[in-house]
Parts: structure tokens; sequence; C-alpha cells
């Protein structure tokens, strides 16, 4: 399948992001994406799960599909059988079920609308809030860094600097016995 991408950037050094290509130039770039900002780490089950709840969140608030329809699409994909599917599960449909709650307890923390995010940081901020919120026995500090770590690889230039401080901002509040008790150490 051959899908034209848009022109190179007009300066050298710039990149073109996700949100400004087409749905299904998009779609197809997730889906084929291979390069990782931790290429040389080995990637654990439970972060490929992440990295395909993220390509799932992308399709939802670009598509808005049906959230059955993504899971069994992004289940067929490659490299799929070596993720964590339960913790996929979970967070793709836990995100989806809670995203307007989730949202709203975001929104006070960021310097923008949400409508404004691009749609990888939105989708990384919605899995990061999830896990910080209903999965307290994974430590606040690799919800957030595992965050940052798919906003490397798949979001723009800066786009995981402010990931890493919307969520540390909401971890201080979700999480506030956890991250106190982290500064005190």
């Amino acid at each position: 399948m051959h899908i034209p991408l848009p022109p190179p950037p007009a300066r050298a050094g710039t990149r073109i992001h996700l949100f400004q290509l087409s749905k299904a130039q998009a779609a197809f770039i997730m889906s084929n994406k291979t390069p990782h900002a931790n290429s040389n780490k080995n990637r654990t089950p439970r972060h490929r799960a992440r990295e395909f709840a993220l390509q799932g969140l992308y399709q939802w608030l670009l598509n808005h599909e049906d959230a059955g329809a993504i899971e069994a699409h992004i289940r067929e994909a490659h490299g799929f059988d070596k993720a964590d599917a339960e913790h996929f599960d979970t967070l793709l449909t836990g995100a989806i079920r809670d995203a307007e709650k989730l949202r709203a307890a975001l929104e006070p923390l960021i310097d923008r609308p949400i409508k404004e995010l691009s749609p990888v940081e939105h989708a990384a901020l919605l899995i990061g809030a999830y896990e910080l919120q209903n999965h307290i026995e994974i430590p606040y500090k690799v919800v957030i860094n595992e965050a940052v770590e798919l906003t490397k690889s798949f979001g723009g230039i800066d786009g995981h600097k402010y990931v890493n401080g919307v969520l540390d901002r909401f971890a201080a509040q979700a999480r506030a016995t956890e991250v106190e008790a982290a500064g005190r150490r």
C-alpha cells in the first residue's frame, strides 16, 4: 500500500508531526513506525502494550472509531504477540471509558485547551493519567517515564517535556503520599 507523504520540511532539522498528516498517512506511519527513542534498550511486554495502547488512542482521537474495532485491528498488528495483551486491554478500554474524567482532571494542569494538544501528547497524557489513577502497583516515576518515552518515540520534538511536566503535577495530586515519600529520600 502506497500512501504519499507530504513534501519534506522547508527548514533543515524540522520534523513532520503526525497531526500534520492526513488520517490515512498518520495511521500508516503509526502502524509501520519502527524507530524508537530507546531502540537499543529492550522493550518490555508492558512497554509494547503502552505503544499499542497509544496507537489505539491515537486512532480513537482522530477517527472516533469504536474501541472494540480499534482493539481488534491492533491485535492483528505485527509484534502484538510480544506485548502484554492484558495490560493493553486495560489501558485502551480504561482510558477510552474514563477519557472525560481524565481530561477534566488534566485540564487545570495544562496551558491550552485539550483540543489543541497533538494527538500523540493527548494519548500519552490519557495513558499516564489512567495508570496513575488505576495502577498503584506501578510506581509513579515508572508511569511518567513510560509516557515520556512514548512521546519521545512518536511525538514532536519537545512533546516529551510537556508530558513530563503535566504528569508530574498530576502525580502530585493522584498519588500525593507516594510523591511526598519519594521527595524525602
